[in-house]
């Protein structure tokens, strides 16, 4: 009854939406803030007659506006459903296993394995540093690849790496293969690449609403490259589904990017709690990884992260723990307002228990 490639598929597992009580949502990294209050007042007075139409195909508007937000042309943009469909398009349009597996962190964001199982695509996950930061010389150690992928800042660790760096690594990597560095953070802190794609055609930065612009519920994505790059994307996404951003997504994104005082003031706020919890963690003896995004990834010594997380959960705030070898005794926590995060604090603070 089903095809076997349907039958090896391992989905992705999102981070926990429950319903049978209210939580304390830290686990998911959503935008504690909504988005821009000029949204609100779009939705209020739009035309619910535009909806009989088609939305426009390319999301030139949209895509102008965000080419003008970064100092590229619009032919360097691509947008789709989400930064997660941008990426699917990717792995389509630029791997396959025939040029050697594809690379990625061994512990980062676990959509990439999912799909290169969709994709049938090989894979070899290149270990971290001892520190969990990215070890870019260790992925130049591969000779034979379809190419790269990797987080920046990386998820789960939040940890970024500085533009210089990635200007080197990129100088060094082989120039017939696609670098896909995924910013879906970058904003909360890290150095974004974007400024590279002029001097390297084979870089493709992914970026996403979700985060720092609070449309996590819209799903809008975008990714900017060479034209070559966003050529083959956009024949992808044509021979996939030809209007995969809707009419009011494209408003909600021209609006979100065009409103630069509120982005920056949320986000400002963000990166401000971000650094106050961790010093107070630090100060309560846990260890926090140093962080570029809005979510800390923490452990504390002879503590299990998966009790930390069910105790926490117990006392109504959710976290997200990975059952990994490796990364097992850490919890993520996502930044949310200040009050929440001072209840999660005095929760914290209160967990003595020596449990492994």
């Amino acid at each position: 009854m089903f095809t076997k490639r349907f039958t090896n598929l391992s989905p992705y597992t999102p981070g926990e939406q429950p319903r049978d009580m209210k939580y304390i949502k830290l686990n998911t990294n959503e935008n504690p803030y909504g988005p821009s209050p000029d949204i609100t007042e779009f939705l209020k007075s739009m035309d619910a007659d535009r909806l009989r139409l088609y939305p426009d195909p390319s999301s030139l508007r949209l895509r102008t506006v965000i080419s003008e937000y970064y100092g590229v042309n619009a032919e360097n943009i691509f947008t789709g459903n989400g930064s997660d469909e941008v990426l699917s398009f990717c792995y389509y349009a630029f791997f396959e296993s025939s040029q050697g597996p594809l690379l990625f962190p061994e512990h980062t964001y676990s959509f990439y394995p999912v799909y290169t199982t969709f994709y049938g695509i090989d894979y070899f996950k290149v270990p971290l540093n001892r520190d969990y930061s990215i070890n870019l010389e260790a992925f130049l150690k591969k000779d034979h690849y379809t190419g790269i992928i990797f987080p920046n800042p990386n998820a789960p660790t939040g940890m970024g790496i500085a533009l210089g760096e990635l200007d080197s690594f990129l100088s060094k990597v082989q120039k017939n293969r696609i670098v896909v560095i995924d910013e879906a953070y970058v904003d909360f802190g890290a150095d974004s690449a974007v400024s590279l794609i002029g001097k390297y055609r084979n870089l493709l930065v992914v970026q996403t609403f979700s985060k720092s612009r609070s449309l996590a519920g819209a799903r809008l994505g975008f990714a900017i490259g060479d034209g070559a790059l966003i050529k083959a994307l956009n024949t992808v996404k044509d021979s996939f589904n030809s209007y995969p951003v809707d009419a009011i997504t494209q408003e909600l994104g021209i609006i979100a990017i065009k409103d630069t005082d509120y982005f920056q003031k949320t986000v400002s706020e963000i990166i401000k709690v971000r650094d106050e919890v961790s010093n107070a963690l630090l100060s309560l003896g846990w260890e926090v990884l140093p962080s570029a995004a809005n979510f800390i990834f923490i452990r504390k010594d002879k503590v299990s992260g998966r009790r930390v997380y069910e105790w926490l959960k117990k006392k109504g705030i959710l976290v997200r723990h990975f059952n990994q070898p490796g990364i097992e005794d850490f919890i993520r926590v996502t930044i949310g307002e200040k009050s929440d995060m001072k209840l999660f604090l005095d929760l914290i603070s209160d967990y003595k228990q020596v449990d492994k």
